[in-house]
């Protein structure tokens, strides 16, 4: 029987250093027995070439169904794990695989190995070989490999030579066929050289066939002569990315100046680069583009870009991506009927584009956000905030936030970034929403649904750089000092920061760099219905040298240039900066109508914790008078994704003064109310960090900064006071206009602090004790007669508008001139709660645990039968004690509460 071997064809395009640089012995690899490898670094490209020192491999292999990088030996720079190359001389290295490819990799037996995967890096990791190697290997037998050119595609000029080298295992004779006609053959050797010269335009396939009897193998080698460049006009309308024509038809438009060609390469040409993939090239040289016919209606089709015969990447504006290192760890649940990568075909991330796609129907397409003066933020990471990780199930947590009160969502980043479990920060496609969080159109249902409750929808953009991944930089990279290269449009070569740098640094004063961050802000509001942005280290928006804390004119002007463009978009739209730079710059862009974040962590920290000395829990900085800003533009925060817990320092720091001890947990979640009641209150635009309204209490180092945090949900219902103690601010801060008055006064720098309102609608007083000991407060209240006390609804008639109180450490109070009703009693469980004398009790009746709660310390608790038997006493010395009912019988009791100045006594019903 005659047996057919016929070489798996994939396109990985051809550079012609690459023929010689990596040689193997012998000629066609086998799997089963050694192999090695010779690596010639004076034919290498980039800072690579001529390398002498030592060399190591991040090394693994290709299976035959496509999957790459299986096996890898050790981890990227970990000299200690991963194999070093053995240098002989003239650049000449070797690596050798012993004793076969399955136990060097340590794969199973049954293994199918289709390449070897490499990656020749220096002892520091960079310099590094760029593209990746892949070495094909074979199963014993007649075997025949193409090993010139090294790849399995190319490009080749008019009248270029082409040369061939075939060689073969086990074989009678080798023939060599260019578009079914014989070139040459030979029946004397395993191997075969041949010259092509490439002398007409168009497409030409060689197959190499080496015989042994009535057995065949084959390999096959594709080119493509390409003719000059077609200049022509782009048709009006077209912009860069995906224009889609008709259900048939779409335009790609690549900006592209002084690269000489351009290909597209996908399903539609077989992933080869050929005619059908020509882009033509518009008269002024800077763009490429090409309509494609002949598409499926529906149909997801995926694309790259063949830039100058050598660099694939992927569309800049796609608004989706395939991923060949991260989509398969995306569950089906999260993205269903994910689009399968090309594996078999290309390498490098793919974009992709679909015609007649069913558009999302808006509900709230006219939706107008909060206004941002007095707005609440809520800030999140999808990841770390819900275990499903994807937009449907954050959709179905919207109650919460209702609940809460919040009047936005701010989403870190959630354009395509570089792998899935990130905060986003190293961003690459920034058209499309990242696939680990779901498909499009659910990112879209959410953000209705947002609107539908009135709550806003912020992202957070990251401009001021991204990484290798973003095809922008791969496109006019410096391979040699692995950085952007100086003609690169958009980037500068190096950041002129001289203090913070990330990736690859945005010159924010190039034309082409102005144009792309316009398309992107433009792009969110209008296909998602975003409404603005948290622009990330806007410090660095600006080519000043240096490491941008002084005040920066330029800068100014940059990012005026780009909030004057979003608000042409949408002029209600949030534009928020993290800026951290000179309070005159701050005060000018607040002024303007930006919003600016107020990292305000340190001193409310210190104030939670207990430390007042030396001004260190002074966080009068909170407020936007307090900078001298006429508008109310600071988004003032206690935490962010950035800073630590309170809860944690609180409980690992916390200051004590004999039984007062902060680091006791019912002591520390008060502390972090007593510092909200500081916090959310004072006029002008504040941000939570997600948990913060839960005493969320893991430290941010934990599993790594930016490692996964727990998720703790239970917090909700064992710190059961917290998160009703922050809704009824929120509500009270939101719903009152007093609290959006520019008539307001803070005294926050001592242990006693005060925040005073005068409103014409109500004026209202806040006092509090972050001391460790009890202080006398002068409350300063504006006028005599009636206040209310917010929480308690004690009503406290005033005759003396100084008259100082006692307040027990950790104490405060809220006083107004109208009698209001909290929408959340601080306990959380409203309908079946006890109040009375400033004490707190639920819920009754009671299955399991009984909450007792004061502001100030509760000295004694006893429950007593029906005949007035004592059969519980708890002496807490604590503001809050859970009372175990569980072993208790069904039936009535009371509960008597003392304080040493109150007491209370209650019946509770026990189920």
């Amino acid at each position: 029987m005659k047996k057919i071997i016929i070489g798996v064809f994939t396109l990985l395009f051809f550079i012609t250093a690459q023929a010689q640089m990596i040689v193997t012995d012998p000629a066609i690899p086998v799997i089963s027995k050694p192999i090695t490898i010779y690596f010639h670094s004076d034919l290498a490209t980039g800072a690579i070439k001529n390398y002498i020192a030592p060399l190591y491999a991040h090394t693994g292999v290709t299976l035959t169904d496509g999957t790459l990088w299986q096996g890898v030996i050790g981890s990227w720079g970990n000299n200690t794990t991963q194999p070093q190359l053995e240098y002989l001389d003239s650049f000449t290295y070797k690596l050798t695989i012993t004793p076969d490819v399955h136990a060097f990799y340590l794969l199973a037996p049954t293994a199918s190995v289709k390449q070897i995967s490499l990656v020749i890096r220096a002892a520091s990791g960079s310099p590094q070989t760029s593209p990746d190697i892949f070495i094909n290997v074979f199963t014993e037998g007649l075997n025949v490999n193409i090993t010139s050119p090294s790849e399995s595609s190319a490009i080749a000029s008019l009248n270029e030579s082409i040369p061939i080298v075939v060689n073969a295992s086990l074989s009678d004779s080798i023939l060599l066929y260019q578009n079914g006609t014989l070139l040459t053959k030979t029946t004397s050797s395993q191997t075969l050289t041949h010259t092509l010269t490439a002398d007409s335009y168009g497409e030409f396939v060689v197959i190499a066939k080496a015989f042994a009897q009535t057995d065949i193998a084959a390999d096959t080698f594709f080119y493509f002569v390409r003719p000059d460049v077609t200049i022509e006009s782009l048709p009006v309308g077209i912009k860069d990315g995906i224009n889609y024509v008709s259900d048939n038809s779409v335009i790609l438009c690549l900006y592209a100046p002084l690269k000489n060609y351009v290909f597209v390469v996908g399903e539609f040409t077989g992933w080869k680069a050929e005619s059908a993939g020509f882009m033509k090239r518009t008269l002024d040289g800077l763009r490429y583009w090409l309509q494609i016919d002949g598409l499926t209606p529906g149909k997801e089709y995926a694309y790259q870009y063949l830039v100058d015969g050598t660099l694939k990447i992927g569309d800049p504006y796609t608004d989706k991506i395939l991923d060949p290192w991260n989509d398969s760890w995306i569950s089906s649940s999260t993205y269903p009927d994910l689009k399968p990568y090309p594996k078999n075909f290309t390498t490098g991330i793919t974009s992709v584009f679909q015609t007649a796609q069913t558009p999302y129907v808006w509900k709230h397409a006219d939706y107008t956000p909060p206004v941002k003066e007095n707005a609440v933020i809520y800030e999140i990471l999808i990841r770390d905030f819900l275990a499903k990780h994807d937009w449907k199930t954050l959709t179905d947590t919207l109650n919460y936030f209702s609940k809460l009160g919040v009047t936005a969502l701010e989403l870190m980043p959630v354009s395509e970034f570089e792998g899935n479990e990130s905060w986003g920060y190293n961003p690459s496609y920034y058209f499309a929403p990242d696939k680990y969080y779901g498909p499009k159109n659910d990112m879209k249902a959410f953000v209705d649904s947002c609107h539908s409750r009135g709550i806003a929808v912020i992202m957070d953009m990251v401009l001021n750089h991204s990484y290798g991944q973003s095809p922008l930089a791969q496109l006019y990279w410096n391979s040699a000092l692995s950085r952007p290269a100086a003609d690169n449009p958009w980037y500068n070569e190096t950041s002129p920061n001289t203090a913070y740098s990330w990736g690859n640094d945005f010159n924010h004063q190039s034309l082409e760099t102005k144009a792309f961050v316009d398309r992107v802000t433009s792009y969110w509001m209008t296909e998602y219905k975003v409404d603005g942005y948290r622009f990330d280290f806007t410090k660095g928006f600006t080519n000043t040298s240096g490491d941008g804390g002084a005040y920066d004119a330029s800068r100014i002007v940059i990012l005026k240039r780009m909030a004057d463009k979003i608000w042409e978009v949408n002029p209600n739209a949030y534009v928020i900066l993290e800026h951290f730079a000179d309070n005159s710059e701050e005060t000018i862009l607040a002024n303007y109508g930006m919003m600016i974040w107020g990292n305000m962590n340190s001193n409310y920290n210190e104030a939670t914790m207990g430390y007042n000395e030396a001004g260190k829990s002074d966080f009068s900085r909170v407020s936007y008078k307090n900078r001298g800003w006429q508008k109310p533009g600071l988004v003032g925060y206690m935490e962010s994704h950035d800073e630590e817990r309170l809860m944690f320092k609180n409980l690992t720091y916390g200051n004590l003064s004999g039984t007062y001890n902060i680091k006791e947990k019912p002591t520390a979640l008060s502390r972090i109310e007593l510092a909200a009641a500081f916090f959310i209150t004072v006029p002008g635009p504040k941000m939570l960090w997600q948990f913060e309204e839960l005493g969320y209490d893991i430290s941010i180092d934990f599993n790594g900064r930016i490692g996964n945090k727990p998720i703790l949900w239970n917090y909700i219902t064992e710190n059961p006071r917290l998160n009703p103690v922050f809704s009824s601010l929120i509500h009270l801060k939101t719903e009152e206009p007093a609290f959006a008055s520019s008539d307001y006064a803070i005294s926050f720098a001592g242990v006693v602090k005060r925040l005073e309102i005068n409103d014409p609608d109500m004026d209202v007083r806040i006092i509090g004790n972050f001391g460790l000991i009890s202080q006398s407060a002068n409350p300063s209240f504006s006028q005599t007669g009636s206040w209310y006390e917010y929480f308690s609804g004690e009503e406290l008639v005033v005759t003396n508008v100084t008259d100082p109180f006692a307040l027990l450490p950790g104490e405060y109070r809220i006083y107004t001139t109208k009698k209001l009703i909290s929408p959340a009693i601080p306990n959380g469980l409203k309908e079946n709660a006890i109040i009375e004398n400033g004490i707190i009790m639920y819920p009754n009746p009671v299955e399991d645990l009984l909450y007792v709660e004061r502001k100030s310390e509760i000295s004694l608790v006893k429950v007593m039968d029906i005949g007035g038997r004592i059969i519980k006493t708890l002496q807490p010395n604590a503001s809050s004690v859970k009372v175990d009912f569980s072993d208790l019988s069904s039936g009535i009791y009371f509960v008597v509460v003392e304080d040493g100045g109150s007491r209370m006594v209650q019946k509770i019903v026990k189920r």
